[in-house]
Formats: structure tokens, C-alpha cells, sequence
């Protein structure tokens, strides 16, 4: 099962790693993405690991999550092609209600 992730989680990455380099440092910044990038590598030989997020329900697919700090990184198992795919970067400290954003 390979990882991939998608252009919105991409950007929510970005955007949290603008956000810790405008207010802590790049130093920072960088290893905080490196590091929520690399969680979803220790579930790649389970997948099915992570609870089912309450959020999203209705989907077409079925939304995981595994939590990295205070981070959710949503995923969902495509199955058909082998794939891990993060959908989403979501920092628990917001409004959990923003999760069910367009994606």
C-alpha cells in the first residue's frame, strides 16, 4: 500500500507550516510538516488502525483518522488501487464542525 496525498491536504500542510513560520521559526515550522507527514507511514501495514471520523459521515467513502499532536490526519483506504489517501491535515483545536469543509 503506497501513501498519497491529496492536493487539499497539501495545502492544509502548507498552511500549517506558513502559520508555525510567520509565529515560531522555519525551524520549527519544518519538522512539525515532516513529521505530521511521516505519521500516516506507521499505519501503512494497517490501515483500517484508525477510528472512523464522526464527522464526515455519508461519504462515499469512508473517512479514518489517526491523531499526530494536536492533528487529524484524515485518510481514507482506496482499496481498487492500493492506495492510503490523505484527504486532510485538521487541527483539533478548531471548531470541529470546519471538518466537514468542501474537499
Amino acid at each position: 500500500m503506497k501513501i498519497y496525498w491529496t492536493d487539499f491536504a497539501k495545502i492544509e500542510l502548507q498552511k500549517i507550516f506558513e502559520y508555525y513560520k510567520e509565529n515560531a521559526s522555519f525551524r520549527v515550522a519544518k519538522k512539525l510538516v515532516q513529521n505530521i507527514a511521516k505519521e500516516p507511514h506507521s499505519i501503512i501495514k494497517t490501515p483500517y488502525i484508525g477510528q472512523t471520523e464522526p464527522h464526515l459521515p455519508n461519504r462515499s467513502v469512508i473517512y479514518r483518522y489517526i491523531v499526530y499532536k494536536s492533528y487529524k490526519i484524515i485518510y481514507y483506504i482506496d482499496e481498487d488501487n492500493n492506495l492510503l489517501k490523505i484527504a486532510d491535515v485538521f487541527d483539533t483545536r478548531q471548531n470541529p464542525v470546519k471538518i466537514s469543509r468542501k474537499k
